[in-house]
């Protein structure tokens, strides 16, 4: 079961989730570092990221899943956040140039369906920013977090699913690996952690970060065709005479 929105806003107003918010804010900043002109959007709960990866962009909007709950979003001026079917989005072919999914795929009935639909609204040339809970880390194992919930997944699993629905990996991050704990010198180490465990390749970070491009050109599937030989009659001579091509046969 998808988790509550009103869950995902407290999480994040904590020390553990601005923490957490900090740490993956700036691995999808150093992949997206500006959006200068470009049409953005957020789907999940991806509003603590969205303001990081969206400086400067054309239009902004989030878009949260229905099962989830929706929050007004920003705080100030006109609401730029709507209710949707993750796997139906009310929106046009080609609608924005960069999607951010956060706290999305995890919970999906259908990821496939949901990647699928983002590949549907991304321009040609268009980029997928994935934030994921990685299975093997230990934020997949608290549920006392939003990464707790749902399905965790692994680099093999998360590659063959952007595959199989049209997008290619091109920049992975590996991030969160301080322990999902409240204690305040964990906390403050944060930051010693993603230094020392970032630099070894440890496999344990709590998130996958993966930057993914859509392909432009859907793949034909190429039947092989049987070829069937068809056999016609062939009109045989009979026992009193051979046929004549100049007429009827001569009888003696």
């Amino acid at each position: 079961m998808p988790i509550d929105v009103v869950d995902l806003r407290a999480f994040y107003a904590t020390a553990t989730g601005r923490a957490a918010s900090q740490i993956i804010g700036r691995s999808a900043a150093s992949l997206w570092p500006s959006a200068r002109g470009l049409r953005v959007l957020g789907v999940g709960y991806a509003t603590p990221y969205l303001t990081l990866v969206s400086g400067d962009a054309e239009r902004v909007a989030a878009f949260m899943p229905a099962a989830q709950g929706v929050v007004n979003w920003p705080a100030t001026g006109l609401s730029a956040s709507a209710l949707v079917d993750a796997a139906m989005l009310p929106l046009p072919d080609a609608a924005y140039d960069r999607v951010l999914l956060v706290h999305a795929l995890e919970h999906a009935d259908s990821p496939t369906e949901v990647l699928s639909e983002v590949w549907r609204v991304l321009s040609p040339g268009g980029r997928l920013m994935l934030v994921a809970p990685n299975r093997r880390g230990a934020w997949a194992r608290s549920d006392s977090t939003p990464f707790g919930h749902g399905q965790p997944w692994s680099r093999t699993q998360l590659r063959n699913l952007l595959r199989q629905a049209l997008f290619s990996p091109e920049h992975w991050l590996d991030t969160l690996y301080m322990p999902p704990f409240r204690d305040r010198l964990m906390l403050r180490s944060a930051a010693g952690w993603e230094k020392v465990c970032g630099s070894l390749g440890l496999p344990f970070a709590g998130v996958h970060v993966v930057e993914a491009s859509k392909q432009l050109h859907r793949p034909i599937r190429v039947t092989r065709q049987q070829r069937v030989v068809r056999f016609q009659p062939v009109l045989a001579p009979g026992a009193g005479g051979a046929l004549s091509h100049d007429g009827p046969p001569h009888h003696r």
